[in-house]
């Protein structure tokens, strides 16, 4: 079994900063509203929970030149 590495610091209420074994992201949003993740390696993520089992997450990639 392989060792990961994952770390989270509050940094402001309703802004995370996550890092990992190859890059960091910066998330903000609330408990009632939709999160925005943004991270190191381009990925942009907006996801938001649904009443029930439900969720929604929709991913971009930015194209480095």
């Amino acid at each position: 079994m392989p060792l990961t590495f994952r770390k989270s610091f509050r940094i402001l209420p309703g802004v995370r900063l996550n890092i990992n074994k190859r890059s960091w992201s910066i998330t903000s949003g609330g408990k009632k509203g939709p999160h925005y993740t943004h991270s190191s390696t381009g990925r942009r993520t907006t996801s938001m929970e649904l009443p029930g089992p439900f969720g929604w997450r929709r991913t971009t990639k930015s194209r480095r030149k």
